[in-house]
């Protein structure tokens, strides 16, 4: 079987120009067939699918395959862009790797097709990295505006608490006045001594 691959391998470096299709889809439960079937009706000669989520080891392995298998002149053709990742920097990344291995992108609903060399399919291609920027942006934006609202309503930011402010209040009573020792208290809430330690020192 292994001489059988490496024979494909070879054939296939001496062969000319190939359509290689990449199909994926977001969760187990979907279908690839629909996806499969476009992209053989499209002429696609070698297709590699991946099962799994974006951000799943399956995933990875067939993208990473895609990617070894293509070579210069090579389009890798995806039904939309989607399908390549699930962030648009994500995206733009592979993009970036299969121009890198001198091959193009073309997707079959017509929004990238960069064997097309005219000035208007090269400005949609950066695009893409415009809008992975702008993408990128957003989302620290958001988790910034998220994280200061959360401050400002009184909320815990980071991991949750495991002793409510309100053992926390007796904790600090109990030490203060000597009723119960750091040790005691911290086999009472299954805690270590330098956690019971850190409510005491609370301001």
């Amino acid at each position: 079987m292994l001489r059988y691959d490496v024979l494909k391998l070879e054939l296939r470096y001496i062969s000319i120009m190939a359509l290689i299709g990449y199909a994926r889809v977001s969760t187990v439960e979907q279908d690839l067939e629909l996806q499969l079937e476009a992209l053989k009706k499209a002429g696609c000669e070698e297709i590699f699918s991946g099962k799994q989520s974006g951000v799943s080891k399956q995933n990875q392995t067939k993208l990473n395959e895609m990617l070894t298998y293509i070579r210069k002149g090579d389009v890798v053709v995806v039904t939309k862009l989607d399908r390549l990742g699930r962030s648009l920097k994500s995206i733009l990344a592979i993009v970036d790797a299969i121009h890198q291995k001198c091959a193009s992108l073309k997707t079959l609903d017509g929004a990238i097709d960069s064997t097309d060399n005219s000035p208007f399919a090269k400005a949609m291609t950066s695009l893409l990295g415009v809008f992975a920027e702008l993408e990128r942006d957003l989302i620290v934006q958001r988790t910034s505006e998220g994280r200061a609202k959360a401050k400002a309503d009184g909320k815990h930011m980071g991991r949750p608490k495991t002793i409510s402010d309100k053992d926390r209040k007796r904790i600090r009573e109990l030490v203060s006045t000597k009723a119960k020792s750091m040790n005691y208290l911290s086999k009472e809430y299954n805690v270590s001594r330098s956690t019971i330690k850190r409510i005491v020192e609370e301001v």
